[in-house]
């Protein structure tokens, strides 16, 4: 299948890559790029669907798409290989990409304490790149477990089918301490592969053999169900633990490399760091991790899972609801990641994890507050919400993931919190009196008030079942699932303002495709004769739509020829045949009679569709839409009716002139190739309304 219009101009302007932000105005894609040179501008220029490729001073360049160029841009944004390139909101039309949101909801928590931001930067990039491995490996998990319940598959871990299946998850999750330090050591600007081969030091059969040496003194933990062994190495003890699962000790040891790397860099003559470097830091950093660094981060992981299970076992009504309540403000700013490290400290030290489901009631509830936005916009009408939407639900209920949620619609629009919060605090109640009525029993035995789960599992549909008591947290997820999902319904998400613009967005899209579909019922009518003059007789025929011959002057002042505006785009006629005016008054009115198709919000472009299709493009002034509406009055909307010389937009000319733009006010007939012939009338001075351009069909 032929690549879309979208993906062939982001290859001809040079790549993905070569992207530094873009934004549109009415007609045409704005670029900043990183290097206009690698733009193919013979490609763009003979692409179906783009009508005028031209290079601006610098690094900038624009693409003349034409009235359709909303849509083109917003397939542009919406290509995968878009996602981290640089993007900044369309000019004019106010829209925020999900990586403006999510970056504005981020900044939040950012500038106040930059050693704070940085350290949840650390976290979240160690932990980012393994969220696809981590969600293959819990699906795997909820399969395995979903077979085991309906007796599909026997749970015997002693046949080899089944130590193969365990295999494809498990070493996710044994070698996760490797993984993370690879990524913490690449945030920090060190060699990854340097970080991941110290951290595999401590994973070798080699060093955990030596828990079993006859030289190693062990002594049992019974609070945790665990042992710690100490061995004498070169007379020095070492505690030695299992590595496998941790995450605490990777990112601790990752910051101490980072230390020693750079330090070693600045000492180290540059011809000779590649073999001195990673050298010293092996046997440096290795053995600090090994003797210290590891039995701390071991220590702590413990310290935090025992503190966060006495209070969910002595406070487990306000454990299971603040959990679920702080979630939808974590996730936002990525404050979430250090509750992600002690779920998976929790099952390597006491064998199961008891946040997930909490956790899991947040999550639902944010799925719910999504149904109930595609349900709105279903009933609604609303396409481009719909689509969202539908996405952002599959991407949660199969995959456990909310960010397209939160940053496609949730933050987008703030009333989804005041409903969302309702569900989340609800569920949270409901997996508090049901965890405490019908407690969870270990492996080891143990009693537990609340969901548990010996797996790291995104919570999905898929993964209900890798939990411990799983109708207790079917119920809890259902309800608040269900309780967002009608308060959206109920109560809507959107301000009355919000509701009004879709709903006439809506009206307008029905109305537009109204005359085709009339058009196309009548046709089999038209063929019978005895239709056709029974219709005659009762109907009136309907009114020709008058030709339009003339355009009129939009605005008052002197008329040039579009080679004269000093607007490359304009005076190539890729937007049609027209003129420029340079303005004496303020106001500027309906060159033609007809319906405004285009009304960009800063007001600075129009198009007009007269009723015989003649097409109308009134631009004021030149690169006047980085003024962002400032000093234009726009008195008009889109697919509103106008007649010839009804006031479209008043103007500060004076402003436009103060902030270095030219106020020369363009006018072109968009399909002037349709037409016969199009002649402009310049080199005159004229008032708004008087002729200045003649048409032929």
């Amino acid at each position: 299948m032929a690549d879309s219009l979208a993906s062939q101009i982001i290859t001809a302007i040079g790549g993905p890559e070569n992207v530094r932000s873009l934004t549109h105005c009415a007609t045409r894609l704005r670029f900043e790029l990183a290097d206009a040179s690698k733009v193919d501008q013979n490609a763009l220029e003979h692409m179906k669907g783009v009508l005028g490729a031209v290079p601006q001073s610098g690094d900038r360049f624009q693409v003349v798409i034409g009235g359709g160029v909303a849509t083109v841009y917003e397939n542009i944004m919406h290509l995968p290989e878009m996602a981290n390139a640089g993007a900044a909101s369309a000019s004019g039309e106010g829209q925020k990409s999900n990586a403006d949101v999510k970056a504005e909801a981020r900044s939040k928590a950012r500038g106040k304490v930059a050693w704070l931001d940085s350290f949840f930067e650390y976290l979240a990039d160690s932990f980012r790149p393994i969220l696809g491995v981590l969600l293959g490996a819990s699906i795997i998990i909820a399969l395995v477990n979903l077979l085991i319940s309906l007796n599909v598959i026997p749970n015997d871990e002693a046949s080899a089918g089944w130590v193969f299946v365990k295999a494809i998850w498990k070493g996710v999750f044994y070698f996760l301490p490797i993984m993370v330090a690879y990524n913490a050591a690449k945030k920090l600007k060190v060699d990854p592969w340097l970080g991941g081969a110290i951290m595999a030091i401590l994973m070798t059969p080699q060093f955990t053999s030596l828990i079993d040496a006859k030289t190693t003194t062990c002594v049992e933990n019974a609070a945790l169900g665990t042992k710690s062994c100490t061995a004498n190495i070169f007379g020095i003890p070492m505690a030695l633990s299992d590595y496998s699962g941790n995450v605490f000790v990777p990112l601790l040891m990752a910051a101490v490399l980072a230390l020693v790397y750079h330090g070693l860099k600045k000492i180290i003559p540059e011809s000779v760091q590649l073999v001195f470097v990673p050298f010293f830091c092996m046997i440096i950093v290795g053995a600090l991790t090994a003797f210290i660094i590891g039995p701390i981060g071991v220590w702590v992981g413990n310290g935090l899972g025992v503190g966060l299970a006495w209070m969910n076992t002595h406070a487990p009504f306000i454990f299971a609801i603040i959990i679920p309540l702080l979630y939808p403000f974590l996730v936002p700013l990525g404050l979430h990641w250090p509750l992600n490290a002690l779920m998976l400290m929790n099952i390597q030290t006491l064998g199961y994890d008891f946040i997930q489901g909490p956790m899991g009631v947040w999550n639902f509830a944010c799925f719910g507050a999504t149904a109930g936005v595609l349900f709105i916009a279903v009933r609604d009408k609303d396409k481009d919400m719909r689509q969202t939407a539908l996405g952002a639900l599959a991407a949660g209920l199969l995959g456990g993931v909310s960010e397209p949620s939160l940053y496609g619609i949730h933050l987008r629009y703030k009333l989804v919190y005041k409903r969302m919060l309702v569900g989340c605090g609800l569920g949270g109640v409901v997996i508090a009196v049901l965890g405490w009525l019908f407690p969870s029993v270990t492996a080891a035995g143990q009693t537990v008030h609340g969901v548990t789960t010996t797996a790291f599992a995104f919570t999905s549909l898929l993964t209900i079942p890798v939990f411990d008591q799983m109708w207790v947290y079917a119920v809890s997820i259902a309800v608040s699932f269900l309780t967002s999902f009608f308060l959206i319904i109920i109560f809507d998400y959107r301000t009355p303002e919000q509701k009004a613009e879709v709903l006439a967005r809506a009206a307008a899209d029905q109305k537009a495709a109204a005359p085709a579909v009339e058009a196309k019922e009548a046709a089999p009518a038209a063929t019978t004769a005895t239709a056709t003059a029974t219709a005659t007789k009762t109907e009136a025929p309907a009114a020709a739509a008058a030709a339009t011959t003339v355009v009129n002057a939009p605005v008052a002042g002197h008329v040039i020829a579009l080679d004269e505006t000093g607007d490359p785009v304009f005076a190539s006629r890729a937007l049609g045949e027209g003129v420029g005016i340079q303005p004496t008054d303020s106001e500027v009115v309906a060159p033609v009679s007809g319906v405004l198709q285009t009304v960009a919000e800063t007001g600075h472009a129009f198009g007009i569709k007269t009723d015989d299709g003649v097409e109308v493009l009134v631009h004021v002034g030149i690169d006047t839409v980085k003024m962002n509406g400032e000093g234009f009055a726009v008195k008009v909307k889109a697919d509103e009716r106008v007649n010839a010389g009804d006031p479209l937009v008043s103007v500060d000319f004076a402003k436009v002139k103060d902030a270095g733009y030219s106020t020369t006010t363009l006018m072109t007939v968009l399909n002037t190739a349709a037409l016969t012939s199009v002649t402009p009338k310049t080199g005159i001075d004229v008032k708004a309304g008087d002729e200045v351009i003649d048409i032929q069909r």
